[in-house]
């Protein structure tokens, strides 16, 4: 029996053509990635990029248009038995930034026993490229934003 992971992700490019990343700390490895995660039991993806923006950057959000679902098989990195499904929707702020921003990638610091800590920051466009991650389908979905945007 397969299972799957539904993971859905917010790219926001504000008005200085920055891209937001988030820096985050996981189970002893450190990535970057786009602002979002796992879609709960009931909810719609819509609701669920708006929900993980909220928690994760204390930021509203609205979606403005679907960007890249997931169209190829992506194992979970945590889960080896899991299928992961990413959706990526272009999102705009609709209440004002007041995330704490980080100056250089991983600028904080991991308590010891901390299993996650995350941070985010704001990547210059000309610095923006499938580079900047670290996620198989993130770095898809950055070649996709460089050509549409």
């Amino acid at each position: 029996m397969s299972q799957f992971t539904v993971r859905v992700y917010g790219i926001m490019i504000n008005e200085n053509k920055q891209v937001l990343v988030s820096d985050e700390y996981i189970r002893g490895g450190y990535y970057t990635k786009f602002p979002g995660g796992g879609l709960e039991f009931g909810e719609g993806t819509l609701e669920c990029i708006v929900r993980e923006w909220k928690e994760e950057v204390n930021q509203e959000v609205e979606v403005v248009e679907h960007l890249y679902t997931t169209d190829f098989f992506q194992m979970n990195a945590f889960n080896n038995v899991q299928q992961i499904i990413a959706i990526y929707y272009l999102v705009r702020a609709v209440s004002p930034f007041v995330a704490p921003i980080l100056e250089k990638p991983f600028a904080f610091e991991v308590p010891e026993g901390a299993t996650q800590v995350e941070g985010v920051r704001w990547v210059e466009w000309d610095a923006f490229s499938s580079e900047a991650v670290t996620l198989p389908t993130d770095k898809r979905v950055s070649d996709i934003v460089k050509a549409k945007f």
